[in-house]
């Protein structure tokens, strides 16, 4: 398994996992490696810092295990938050809003808030999270 750090053309980098150098060649030509932040398909290799295994296993709290979550955990995981919700667009605030006092019934929501949205729900004690769902997230699978 190769692990690269990835950019994207907005400047968002993250790390993506792949069987050699050349599956990385061949899906990132075919436009399949996609920016998790944005959804850009416009993806360059960025310099990595070599790592070798000495075969001795780390402590158990060590820093770099903390996150240990494989990739594709983590696309169910963010599959599961988006079919588990109802998109209610820049409506987000308004909605959750009436949710919190009982106007709207209660369900699991996703939407778009500014800072300031985001903020004075906050004062008002509603909870929220901020997560970025790349666009191919939002479509169903075919």
């Amino acid at each position: 398994m190769k692990v690269f750090d990835l950019q994207c053309e907005h400047g968002h980098r993250f790390e993506g996992w792949f069987a050699s150098h050349e599956a990385f060649e061949q899906q990132n030509a075919g436009g399949l490696v996609v920016c998790p932040i944005c959804g850009s398909t416009d993806i360059a290799r960025q310099v990595t810092a070599a790592r070798i295994n000495t075969g001795a296993a780390a402590p158990a709290d060590a820093a770099s295990d903390a996150l240990a979550v494989p990739p594709q955990a983590m696309w169910k995981f963010m599959r599961s938050l988006v079919d588990g919700s109802e998109d209610v667009g820049e409506r987000f605030a308004a909605e959750a809003r009436a949710i919190h006092y009982g106007e709207s019934p209660e369900r699991s929501i996703r939407g778009r808030a500014t800072a300031d949205e985001r903020q004075a729900l906050a004062e008002e004690g509603i909870e929220t999270l901020s997560l970025p769902v790349p666009s191919f997230l939002k479509e169903p699978l075919q």
